[in-house]
């Protein structure tokens, strides 16, 4: 099947199954959909409680899309006379006791983002390198 023919569906599954697979130490991957604030796809080691998987999506949506990150965004938007659609923040990294959290956006869709999360003791420079090629892969299955 070639990216042509594949619908919506599979292509985000396909890219959260290669973010797992691709990126080093990945233990969870999924991608949110920002203009609802739901998880599209997620592939885990583990079998996560749904509940949990609904509680990282609103926890992205807040860290990217909450009042608080949207004023932020704003004022530095005025304060260098830009004036885009796009968000100001396009990545984000929280490290907890034990894992590495990387949220990134879409270049290609601000609506999308990746949810990777690796254990604490990966090369968190590898991280980025590895899903930012898998996000441009699946940026190009949206142009597809």
């Amino acid at each position: 099947m070639t990216a042509a023919t594949r619908s919506m569906s599979e292509t985000v599954t396909n890219a959260v199954a290669d973010f797992r697979a691709l990126v080093p130490d990945c233990v969870a991957a999924g991608l949110v959909d920002m203009s609802t604030g739901m998880m599209l796809a997620v592939d885990t080691l583990d079998n996560y409680p749904s509940e949990l998987l609904d509680l990282l999506a609103a926890a992205t949506f807040d860290l990217f899309q909450g009042r608080n990150v949207t004023m932020i965004e704003e004022i530095f938007k005025a304060r260098r006379g830009v004036e885009t659609v796009r968000h100001y923040f396009q990545e984000i990294v929280v490290n907890s006791d034990n894992l590495v959290h990387l949220f990134l956006r879409s270049q290609a869709n601000q609506d999308f983002v990746a949810v990777i999360v690796c254990r604490r003791d990966t090369k968190v420079g590898m991280v980025f390198a590895q899903a930012r090629i898998v996000m441009k892969q699946l940026e190009a299955g949206f142009a597809s």
